[in-house]
């Protein structure tokens, strides 16, 4: 059996699932189909190793590539591989609905993958009906996890065609015992949250609930460690200077994945304040860090992966005093810390890269027994 899908650009996570698909299904011949070598978006370092056939389709971002080009290009490819099967990643990205289009032309069974949830944005009914029609063209789907579930339903996909494990990470990258021997960057406690510095991740918010913060905990409050960058990058730096704290709060700027790992190896606690997010990966690798999570009730992630006082807490992202007051309570003796990073190491093990193998192929048989 063949099987490709497509993928804007490779990076950490992207190799991290297909390689757990290609080990696990040895017998398929999968083909990973990158639109670009790079992205405008995420500055991932493409030039990693892994156990399946890469093409790249143009060494310019997707996102700056005509639709003509992007057609083509796809055309072209999926002539050569003839997959069985088209994995099929959203269907709002450039390029992506290309490869729908070839799919029916060609009569080829499509596999969905989705993280879209129905309060990720304001809805209209006539762009839900478009986006009905286009989810009735795929034969299955795997998605991040319940609510992604629920909408996909609601857009019109039986419940039977819809498996989950979409929204993973290789959590052996930073299990505790490989990455607590690296030098800790900070020399007292930390908060660590990791962005794109852009509207949606709510960073002036964290930052006014930090400033609360330090002036109730005062000397016992910890630092608070921002890793990313962004176009909110100066309005973040001086809102950090308006409240005066320049000598707690840190910004290491972007970081690759092996340079964050020393942040995750000695943070105290990890906090995603997103008021729109449809899953949220940073969340994935500060549980398989071993770290107890604050999230956002609005992240994608936040009803799967939170377990509520268990792990971690959740909170209102508008709700400065609610987040402010869990910030006092993980940082004092309120909470067990210890336990909350066990919980968080052993609760992360159910959505590892087989998990995502093993939903993948569940989707491809199905769309297959649909041909």
């Amino acid at each position: 059996m063949k099987v490709a899908a497509l993928t804007t650009v490779s990076g950490p996570y992207i190799v991290a699932r297909y390689s757990a698909f290609a080990v696990m299904f040895p017998d398929v011949s999968f083909f990973l189909i990158e639109l670009g070598e790079v992205s405008e978006i995420y500055s991932w370092n493409s030039n990693l190793s892994a156990p399946y056939k890469r093409i790249v389709l143009s060494h310019q971002p997707a996102e700056k590539q005509s639709s003509i080009n992007l057609f083509q290009g796809i055309v072209k490819i999926l002539a050569d591989v003839q997959p069985d099967v088209l994995i099929i990643c959203g269907y709002g990205v450039p390029g992506m609905r290309e490869a729908l289009l070839w799919s029916i032309w060609k009569n080829t069974p499509t596999v969905l993958l989705s993280e879209t949830k129905e309060d990720d944005a304001s809805r209209s009914w006539w762009r839900e009906k478009v986006k009905s029609f286009l989810i009735r063209r795929y034969k299955s789907a795997l998605v991040g996890g319940k609510p992604h579930q629920r909408y996909m339903i609601k857009l019109g996909m039986p419940e039977s065609a819809i498996f989950l494990g979409y929204d993973v990470v290789g959590n052996n990258c930073f299990h505790p015992d490989k990455i607590k021997y690296l030098p800790n960057p900070i020399k007292k406690p930390f908060f660590l949250a990791i962005n794109r510095f852009v509207a949606k991740k709510n960073l002036p918010f964290l930052i006014a609930c930090y400033a609360a913060y330090c002036q109730i905990a005062g000397n016992n409050a910890w630092d608070l460690v921002i890793c990313g960058d962004g176009e909110l990058s100066l309005n973040i730096k001086e809102q950090i200077a308006k409240f005066g704290l320049q000598n707690s709060v840190r910004l290491p700027g972007f970081l690759q994945q092996d340079e964050m790992l020393p942040y995750f190896a000695h943070a105290g606690c990890f906090i995603h304040t997103s008021i729109q997010e449809q899953w949220g990966l940073v969340v994935n690798e500060a549980m398989a860090a071993g770290l107890p999570v604050l999230v956002s009730n609005r992240c994608g992630c936040f009803e799967d992966l939170v377990l509520e006082g268990i792990n971690g807490f959740g909170f209102d992202p508008e709700n400065q005093q609610e987040l402010t007051q869990l910030m006092i309570k993980i940082s004092s003796d309120a909470v067990d810390l210890k336990a909350m990073s066990q919980a968080s190491l052993k609760h992360i093990q159910n959505f590892s890269p087989d998990y995502f193998a093993q939903g993948l192929m569940q989707a491809v048989k199905y769309a297959l027994a649909q041909r």
